[in-house]
Order: structure tokens, then sequence, then C-alpha cells
């Protein structure tokens, strides 16, 4: 029986240890919320600093964008060209009616005098295309880019925002 009792206390110190060990537990969950509540604190401070920095000092007239010109439009005479065939029986034809997008209307009157050059520029470039060249709207797409960089290179140091189709007819 002596042995009994010595067992049952030992149970029951085993006990006592146990008892002890969700102390550290809790501390541990009490270090984790002060940890989050104090990064919650530092985001919510931080926020509210650069709010004060962006909005500091600034009127409202500053904020207002100015208003933007409008572009003003050049319509290029109709261009009619024959496509390279690569050993078709009958020719092809490409019809075009181009736009020039211009950032202000005062650059109307500078483009004016090149106009030779860019419509040149266009013709060389337009006869060399073949059919496949314009198939879909990539092809469109890199039709319009090409020639925006020769307009442009036509008439630098001035530059156009755009060129612009108004028709594309292949026969």
């Amino acid at each position: 029986m002596a042995d009994k009792n010595k067992r049952a206390e030992s149970d029951s110190d085993r006990e006592g240890e146990g008892a002890a060990k969700p102390a550290p537990a809790k501390s541990r969950s009490a270090i984790k919320l002060i940890a989050i509540a104090s990064v919650a604190v530092l985001l919510l401070g931080g926020g509210g600093v650069a709010a004060f920095f962006m909005f500091k000092g600034k009127p409202a007239a500053a904020v207002a964008a100015p208003a933007a010109k409008p572009p003003a439009f050049l319509d290029l005479p109709d261009t009619l060209v024959n496509l390279a065939n690569a050993g078709g029986d009958r020719p092809q034809y490409l019809k075009v009616k181009i736009v020039l997008e211009l950032p202000d209307s005062a650059l109307i009157q500078q483009v004016q005098p090149v106009m030779p050059r860019v419509m040149d520029s266009f013709q060389t470039y337009l006869r060399e295309l073949r059919p496949t060249d314009l198939d879909g709207s990539a092809g469109l797409y890199r039709l319009k880019e090409e020639l925006t960089r020769r307009v442009n290179y036509a008439i630098a140091p001035n530059r156009v925002n755009a060129v612009l189709f108004k028709e594309i007819v292949v026969q």
C-alpha cells in the first residue's frame, strides 16, 4: 500500500506540473495579441500620416486639371495604289482615305508645305504591300503604325497623334 500512496503523490505532483504549463501558453497568446495590435496601430497611423501629407496645403484650384485642347484633323487626298503581286494573274488595288490627327490646329499650317513629302512616303510604302499584309486587324494596325512613323519623320520636329483611316478598300 505504501507503494500505492507514493504513486498517488507522484501522480498529483504531475497534475500540479501540468497545471503550471498552460500559463506560458497564455503568455504567448498575450504576446501575439500585443504584436498584432501594435502592427495594426502602426498601419493605421502610417495611413493617417500619408493622408495628411497628400492633402496638406494643396489649394482646390491646383487639384483641377487644365482643360485639354481638342485635336485638329487634316484630311489627306485619296490614295489609290496597285499592290505588289507575287505572280498573281490580275493586279490588286488599294484605295485609302487617310486623316491625320494633330495635337493643335496651328500645326496644320506647318504640315501643309511638306504634304508632298508625306504623300510620297505613303505612296512608296503602300506600293510595296502585298494583299496578305492587310489581312485582319493586326495588318491594319501595322499599316497605321508604319504610316504614323513615316509622317512623323516627314514633318519632324513636329508630330502627329495618329493616322486615322476613313476608308480602306482592297480590290
